[in-house]
């Protein structure tokens, strides 16, 4: 009997050790190690994963674009993001977007940040927050030397080109309505597009920013003396990330006041502008 009492508390200490104690000392799978970073902490999660994911444009001279002789990305954007990945101690990894997919390239979680001649206006910042912006342009119009256009009313009837997904067609609508002329538009689905199709005269203007427009101007094209709409580019995040978003304009902030930022744009050739519509 003795024995038996012996044996059945052999059994239940050992359960107790099995059920309380054991587990003590069994290692935590982190779940920073399954999912690369503390999801509360979206800043920390960059930096346990590694890398910095940012979509950039390729197809921009001086801002984001992809150099055909080096196959490396170069510009203002690419030196700024690269910047950013320095601060975070981490690499940086490139995805190329357009004005269509930028916002879809966020939205399902390929990219960490997207810094893409992305337009800080309100109704985006209903869908994404926006960094303290980094640069200022205004919309202008490259024309072919010989189409004779000089001035907004010279315009009037003429077919606009613009990038699809880009806020250049309502701008120029709204344009147009103050200055009572008329124009028509061809939306295509890339910069380098729209500069085949101006020198192809089948269209008649190629509208967009002035500081991008500058990458392709040519002996034949020029970029005409006016332009509105100013606007200014910030450093996109989903909605939801408010910290990564107060991290990134925290860095602007302190680049734009000790200089860094001008001297990027001097690297580039770059000057923020200002409004001069005629």
């Amino acid at each position: 009997m003795k024995s038996k009492k012996t044996i059945l508390g052999w059994i239940v200490a050992i359960l107790f050790l099995a059920i309380f104690v054991f587990p003590l000392f069994i290692p935590k799978t982190s779940s920073k190690a399954t999912n690369g970073g503390d999801s509360s902490d979206p800043v920390q999660a960059i930096k346990n994963r590694g890398i910095l994911r940012v979509g950039i444009k390729q197809d921009v001279p001086n801002f984001g674009y992809l150099n055909p002789d080096t196959n490396a990305y170069e510009g203002m954007e690419i030196d700024i993001a690269r910047k950013i990945a320095d601060e975070l101690g981490v690499d940086i990894e490139f995805t190329p977007v357009t004005p269509q997919t930028r916002g879809a390239v966020l939205d399902n979680d390929q990219v960490d940040i997207v810094i893409a001649t992305f337009t800080i206006n309100e109704e985006r910042k209903k869908l994404y927050n926006f960094s303290t912006p980094y640069y200022t342009d205004a919309v202008g119009f490259l024309v072919n030397n010989d189409s004779g256009i000089t001035s907004i009313k010279d315009l009037n009837g003429k077919n606009i080109g613009v990038a699809q997904g880009s806020t250049t067609r309502t701008q120029i609508q709204a344009l147009a309505k103050e200055n009572n002329i008329s124009v028509y538009f061809t939306e295509l689905g890339s910069y380098p597009e729209l500069a085949v199709a101006l020198r192809a005269h089948r269209i008649d203007a190629f509208s967009v920013d002035q500081s991008i427009l500058s990458g392709y101007t040519s002996s034949t094209a020029h970029i005409l003396d006016f332009n509105f709409a100013t606007s200014e580019y910030g450093i996109v995040t989903k909605k939801s990330n408010t910290a990564l978003n107060e991290y990134v304009s925290n860095l602007i902030s302190q680049w734009k006041t000790d200089g860094t930022l001008q001297k990027i744009y001097a690297k580039y050739n770059l000057t923020p502008v200002e409004s001069t519509q005629q």
